[in-house]
């Protein structure tokens, strides 16, 4: 059995643009990629709502996801496949970062997984490094995301450097979804499913199945 850890934040919680609950097991992306990988494999779904890629938040405590990492990792071992996708939250007013510094931070928890990680026959994973989808038009979350569009729109772009520099696998999810033009940030049920067969035929083309 192949081992897969979806490591994110609220869209890999689930969490419902509508309302504060989020969406069932099998309606969120990670539920929808097990169901099409099958018995084969094993689907760890590791999401937190306001998770950053390596920044303390002052305001929401606990979502350093570099900080977490770590004993996450090891907790689940073996693992064949690390697939991350953060940096939305780092696009908060309130840290001030550059779609740059982004995305270099969310590639070095690559590299860390890649460090940490083992698979079943002790070698390291391999890492799927998720560019998350544009932000869309802001409703109430528009101050806390001010001035977050047009970085999130530079997403794609310094994504696609930070994993040719530290050797990781890349994948563009605006590619196929869209964030929700309720709140701006969040995916709607249908981005989900389309969310969950693109990563299924990456997860095959990695792992060979």
């Amino acid at each position: 059995m192949k081992t897969v850890l979806c490591y994110g934040d609220s869209n890999t919680w689930g969490a419902d643009p509508t309302n504060p609950q989020r969406f069932a097991p099998e309606i969120r992306w990670t539920g929808v990629l097990a169901s099409i990988l099958g018995n084969d494999y094993r689907v760890i779904e590791e999401g937190l709502n306001g998770r950053t890629t390596n920044c303390d938040d002052p305001i929401e405590p606990n979502r350093n996801g570099r900080t977490y990492l770590p004993p996450c990792l090891e907790s689940h071992q073996p693992l064949d496949l690390v697939i991350i996708m953060l940096g939305t939250n780092d696009l908060k007013h309130r840290f001030n970062r550059t779609a740059s510094d982004i995305a270099q931070s969310a590639a070095s928890l690559g590299t860390m997984a890649r460090r940490i990680g083992r698979t079943a026959d002790d070698r390291s994973p391999l890492v799927l490094l998720m560019a998350p989808p544009p932000i869309a038009t802001l409703t109430e979350l528009d101050q806390m995301f001010a001035g977050a569009t047009e970085t999130s729109r530079q997403f794609v772009h310094y994504y696609r450097l930070a994993a040719r520099w530290h050797n990781l696998d890349f994948f563009d999810t605006g590619q196929v979804i869209v964030s929700s033009k309720i709140d701006g940030i969040h995916l709607e049920a249908d981005q989900h499913q389309k969310l969950g067969h693109a990563v299924a035929a990456e997860v095959q083309r990695l792992l060979g199945t």
